[in-house]
């Protein structure tokens, strides 16, 4: 029998009705919890009484003096401030998680457990249904367990960089911050499955996304290849260790990235491209060919390239079924009239953001409120959970639950 709380239930979205307790900051957190106020849960964010330091990490900032950064990551949400390390703070907290489904956070391991607040031994039996979602760079336990850990840390330690550049940059940071946005899906994948679980049993579950497993779990195929061939991957620029011509390429007017994956989308690209008898020329027949024969096929795409604009090649080769597409700016991305059709950016009371882009056809996400300012619903959740004027007054002046600045 479902077991998912009841309030909010008539709302939108597939998860309408789950209150789910934010402790997180910075990114991996914040995304995952984001995505589940898109899709209709009550997302409360309690931040410490110093706020989540994303709110900082700008220029540029919005009127609230919130940085762009923070903006991201945080919409939907009903804000909250609380000192943990006191115990009027946990006290609160505790308060607030009897009538919660999930609670995220990203402290360093040990944290909760130091504050009382141990899910095996405090949290779980006082809350059974609980889903507890713990993130961190490297887990509690293990050589490197409590240790701290950051996006680009793990790019390095990980082997990212290690195939991201060519051999004239060197190993190169990703330009986003992939390790924590795909460490915010793992959470939420986690979360889901162990609400799937909760609806069949009734119980709750600890959650645990790390950024090293992650990051690991990034290297396909290079990981792979590596197992079976005990050959190291290196350094190929933009190109592909195992598909070719899969890469990027130099016409009159702008570069292009062209994704051949197989034999039929080759033999169409040279039939576009007026490249007679290539397809058909051993070196280039087969995929493991143009492997081999990388370089000089490369030259011969870039002759033929540098004779086309980059819109009309890229229109031409699509509509004959060759993937090919721009290398866009990000303002150029955003302003594609097809990233306008799918609703992929949100311009809502002045809030502007990246859309949703989990489609559900019975009950769809949708971008929630604006981001939370600083302590701004402090007085609302509180009251909801049946603390009176007196004791949120108390709490306010003792600091453990600052109050939004007007």
């Amino acid at each position: 029998m479902p077991t998912t709380s009841r309030r909010g239930a008539d709302g939108h979205g597939a998860l309408a009705g789950l209150r789910v307790i934010d402790l997180s900051r910075v990114l991996a957190g914040p995304l995952c919890t984001q995505i589940l106020s898109d899709h209709g849960a009550d997302v409360i964010k309690i931040e410490p009484p110093t706020g989540d330091e994303t709110r900082t990490l700008g220029p540029p900032f919005n009127d609230d003096g919130d940085a762009a950064y923070f903006t991201a990551v945080n919409r939907g949400k009903r804000a909250l401030a609380l000192n943990l390390a006191q115990p009027e703070g946990r006290d609160t907290l505790l308060h607030l998680l009897q009538d919660a489904d999930v609670l995220v956070e990203n402290f360093i391991p040990g944290t909760m457990q130091r504050w009382g607040l141990d899910f095996e031994d405090e949290l779980k039996p006082r809350f059974p249904g609980l889903i507890y979602c713990a993130i961190s760079g490297f887990g509690p336990d293990g050589p490197l367990g409590g240790l701290p850990g950051y996006d680009a840390v793990l790019q390095a330690m990980c082997g990212l960089m290690s195939v991201n550049g060519d051999p004239a940059s060197g190993p190169t940071r990703m330009g986003i911050p992939i390790v924590d946005h795909l460490t915010g899906y793992t959470a939420l994948t986690g979360i889901l499955l162990a609400l799937h679980h909760r609806d069949r049993t009734g119980l709750g579950q600890r959650v645990e996304a790390t950024l090293f497993d992650t990051a690991l779990s990034l290297l396909v195929p290079h990981g792979a290849n590596w197992m079976h061939s005990d050959q190291v991957p290196g350094l190929l620029g933009s190109a592909h260790p195992n598909i070719a011509p899969y890469d990027k390429f130099q016409c009159e007017d702008g570069q292009v990235f062209l994704g051949i994956l197989n034999d039929r989308q080759f033999a169409k690209f040279c039939a576009v491209m007026d490249l007679h008898g290539l397809a058909g020329d051993p070196r280039f027949a087969t995929n493991a060919a143009r492997l081999q024969h990388r370089d000089e096929l490369r030259r011969r795409i870039e002759a033929v390239l540098a004779g086309w604009k980059r819109d009309p090649v890229c229109s031409a080769l699509m509509r004959s079924g060759v993937p090919v597409g721009p290398v866009h700016t990000v303002p150029e991305a955003f302003a594609q009239a097809h990233a306008m059709h799918r609703g992929m950016s949100v311009n809502i009371d002045g809030y502007r953001g990246i859309g949703v882009p989990v489609r559900l056809s019975r009950t769809p996400g949708r971008p929630g409120r604006p981001p939370p300012r600083f302590g701004q619903h402090a007085r609302e959740v509180l009251d909801e959970a049946g603390l009176d004027p007196g004791q949120i007054r108390r709490l306010q002046a003792i600091d453990i639950c600052p109050e939004a600045a007007p």
